[in-house]
């Protein structure tokens, strides 16, 4: 269940607002969006008859919670895959097991689990080339929500098995075995001391449940009809909020040390936040927007006030200090890294700066995602008939947004060692 997911290139260091440089490529930016404007017309098109939105409609296939975010997945796995490597390598070394289980918890159905696996086969074929001992063999397990389409990666993993996977000629890959495992991975999947290494990417920002104090009645949640943590979300309500990770991680935390064996290891990569403040998270303008255009269409009587009133997401953005607490407070693991960096919107925008070049396109790419990542979830409260005109709506406040300021997610990515 990856979201937005969580989900976009790395930030990196731009010019400062100060420079002279800076403001004549601000400059520069702001009259080719201008002149953009001009030849395109309105951003958002809303009358039947448009052509635009005509075209728009047709690009709105659900293509799964991964398939939407491609582009920005494999950037931060790669961006991540050095951590990946040296988890995978000293697992291998310390232990030399003949047979390494690893496990991709919450792979979705998108070609990045491929890139994982295809990571993690390299890594070993070079270790295992001056090895004198018996060739390991690697089983991997797939995990997702039953829900999850395991027919199309597995096809996908027909494909993969016919390509060079080391990438090195005369390098044979060892042998690999692939399964799928539809379960929750809050619960228990595994065996006590069966797995070599866990791997998760875009699942851990999603909580296993609403906060029972807000869910179990609309008197106790004073937040109107926002959908997540706002400006006007009470320290009770975020506080609730915060209780729901901190149980979901300590059991997460859980019952992964004991399906890993001593000395296995985790790498877990998700949506946080890199201010301490919880009411200042992209995850909160993000969300805030989706609450937005469900409001909208409250107005055109498309949706029921109290519908929206009593709907809210399941996911909370920690910060890094949450996280570390969380380990720390377990006992269990050791942390041998934590990092934080951002990622665009954008999931097909690459670049590095701090202007949004095409606000139109991007705003079409940040929709086509968010909607198959909200999909089942807007479809399971609202029903199917208003997922075209919510991300219209939602398309169009994104597109505003994106004028004024280009957002970022923020991404943490940490190695957990079990002790």
């Amino acid at each position: 269940m990856g979201l937005l997911a969580g989900v976009a290139c790395v930030s990196r260091a731009a010019p400062s607002r100060g420079s002279l440089g800076y403001r004549k490529e601000g400059k520069r930016r702001r009259e080719e969006k201008e002149k953009r404007r001009k030849q395109e017309g309105p951003v958002c098109r809303r009358g039947h008859k448009s052509g635009n939105e005509q075209y728009e409609r047709k690009l709105w296939p659900y293509v799964g919670a991964i398939n939407g975010l491609i582009p920005r997945m494999e950037i931060v796995i790669r961006e991540t895959k050095p951590i990946i490597e040296s988890a995978t390598i000293e697992v291998y070394t310390a232990l030399l097991p003949k047979t390494m289980v690893i496990v991709d918890l919450g792979c979705s159905s998108g070609p990045n689990t491929l890139l994982f696996i295809s990571n993690v086969i390299r890594v070993i074929a070079d270790q295992c080339k001056t090895s004198e001992g018996d060739p390991v063999e690697l089983q991997f397990f797939l995990n997702d929500l039953p829900g999850n389409d395991f027919n199309e990666l597995f096809r996908a993993l027909e494909k993969f098995k016919k390509s060079n996977i080391t990438d090195q000629p005369g390098l044979a890959p060892p042998f690999y075995y692939v399964s799928g495992l539809p379960e929750s991975y809050y619960n228990r999947l595994f065996p006590r001391q069966s797995v070599h290494l866990f791997h998760s990417s875009y699942c851990l920002h999603w909580r296993s449940q609403v906060p029972k104090g807000i869910d179990a009645s609309r008197e106790t949640y004073l937040n109107e009809d926002n959908i997540y943590i706002t400006s006007t979300t009470t320290t009770d309500e975020v506080k609730q909020f915060q209780e729901q990770f901190h149980k979901d991680f300590s059991l997460f935390l859980k019952l992964r040390h004991e399906e890993l064996v001593y000395g296995g290891k985790m790498v877990l990569v998700f949506l946080g936040r890199k201010d301490e403040d919880v009411y200042n998270g992209d995850l909160n303008q993000l969300f805030g927007l989706v609450a937005r255009s469900l409001q909208s269409l409250v107005l055109k009587g498309l949706v029921e006030k109290e519908k929206l009133e009593s709907f809210h997401l399941p996911v909370y953005g920690p910060s890094v200090a949450e996280v570390k607490e969380v380990v720390m407070r377990s006992k269990i693991f050791n942390m041998d890294q934590i990092t934080l960096f951002e990622a665009n919107w954008d999931p097909f925008d690459d670049s590095e700066g701090c202007d949004v070049h095409d606000s139109t396109r991007s705003s079409l790419n940040v929709a086509k995602c968010i909607r198959s990542v909200l999909k089942s979830l807007i479809v399971s409260y609202f029903g199917e008939a208003i997922l075209d005109a919510l991300f219209v709506e939602f398309r169009c406040l994104v597109a505003k947004h994106l004028e004024e300021e280009k957002t970022k997610f923020a991404v943490i990515a940490t190695s957990l060692k079990k002790i």
